[in-house]
Formats: structure tokens, C-alpha cells, sequence
């Protein structure tokens, strides 16, 4: 998570730097959802392409496109091509 280690609740919208599993070398931010895990009882999860992935350290989640947006930059460079977003 995040710096600061925000507590999430079901119901709540949050960006993520997602990779393409396919293509690794192309990544962008993607909205998701935190909701209850369907598999583990009292465990959040993050929704994301139909999928639930672990609401954990290991993923950087960002409570704006903002914040979400600048990390991306600090990490890969402009999330803008040639006058084209990503």
C-alpha cells in the first residue's frame, strides 16, 4: 500500500500501476475497487479486470489518479506519447 499505510474499506475506489501480465513492459493506472475478498472471510481484496488480487504491501495503491499518476511518472517516465496518453 500506499505511504502511510491508509485503512480501506469495501466501497472504496482507489488507482493502482498495473502491469499487463501479456506485454510486462507495459504498465498505466487503473481504477479498482477494495471489496470483501469472496475467499478469505474478514480479508479485503483489491477488483481489478474481473480478478481479486491481495490488499497488501506488495501492491502501491493510490487513493487519486493524482497521486497515482505521479508515481507512475516518477517510476516510468511521462504517461504521455507523442501527444498521446498511454
Amino acid at each position: 500500500m500506499e505511504a502511510g499505510h491508509q485503512s480501506y474499506q469495501a466501497g472504496d475506489i482507489v488507482y493502482v500501476i498495473y502491469r499487463n501480465p501479456h506485454t510486462y513492459n507495459v504498465a498505466n493506472v487503473q481504477e479498482a475497487a477494495v471489496v470483501k475478498h469472496p475467499e478469505q472471510p474478514g480479508q479485503l481484496a483489491l477488483f481489478l479486470y474481473e480478478t481479486y488480487f491481495p490488499l497488501d504491501e506488495d501492491i502501491a495503491v493510490y487513493s487519486s489518479m493524482a497521486e497515482a499518476e505521479m508515481a507512475y511518472e516518477e517510476s516510468f517516465g511521462s504517461t504521455h506519447e507523442e501527444g498521446l496518453e498511454w
